[in-house]
């Protein structure tokens, strides 16, 4: 390979984040970041998964875990995929750039710490984490976590404000808020990575209960994902104007 060509290879690895993630959000319109939580292939590495990564506040935290299921054994993991899917094409046919922390549902990780990293070397607009809960099956309902007490300008106003409306969207979507955690379907949160490390908007919205047997009903149905999801798209369609 001549010199002109590896620094030119050099100067494209540079300009690129993980997963192809850009540096800067140079296009013009809004960026997103989806984050479905979790991943397929977290269980087969059990030694990397619980490896300490930076959590915020001084804290650390294993790089990622399994995530929950329903009982009749239908993975949270591919659930936030199927419904980060579903809210990227969304959001897509709307003109939004989407960037996603995974590639696929079969994979490891990435870790906490990088999810949070691939939204700030994004730029992004708002950071969207999904996933389902995994509570006694009593609870029931929705909840939108962020960052509290606020680490920063983008912890504060602008995550309160993205929560609030993915909170409204849920509501006006026919969904519960939750009866078990945080109040009006919101949560503050001082203890996860994702919001702790952000230096964008970015809330954590747990869809459900996948141990309630009503709501696991919904969260294992085609419909019902698709009915998360468009909820997920009008909230951040309402928080970015587009």
């Amino acid at each position: 390979m001549s010199s002109r060509r590896l620094l030119l290879v050099v100067a494209l690895s540079c300009a690129m984040g993980v997963f192809g993630v850009p540096t800067a959000n140079s296009a013009g319109g809004p960026l997103i970041v989806l984050d479905p939580g979790h991943n397929g292939g977290n269980a087969a590495n059990p030694g990397e998964l619980d490896r300490l990564v930076p959590a915020g506040r001084g804290n650390t935290k294993p790089c990622n875990t399994t995530g929950t299921s329903t009982d009749a054994g239908y993975p949270e993991h591919a659930f936030t995929w199927d419904v980060s899917l579903r809210v990227r094409d969304l959001l897509a046919a709307r003109g939004v750039q989407v960037v996603m922390t995974r590639n696929d549902d079969a994979g490891f990780g990435p870790c906490v710490d990088e999810r949070a990293a691939i939204g700030n070397r994004s730029v992004a607009d708002a950071v969207v984490s999904i996933h389902a809960d995994g509570a006694t099956p009593t609870g029931a309902g929705f909840h939108v976590a962020h960052s509290a007490p606020p680490l920063n300008e983008s912890q504060g106003e602008p995550s309160l404000r993205l929560a609030q409306a993915m909170r409204d969207a849920f509501v006006g979507s026919g969904f519960v808020p939750s009866n078990y955690a945080g109040s009006g379907g919101l949560q503050e949160r001082a203890d996860l990575a994702g919001l702790n490390l952000a230096d964008r908007p970015a809330v954590l919205v747990e869809c459900g209960n996948m141990r309630n047997p009503v709501e696991a009903a919904v969260l294992s149905a085609p419909e019902g994902r698709q009915h998360y999801a468009q909820a997920i798209a009008d909230a951040i369609l309402q928080y970015v104007g587009a």
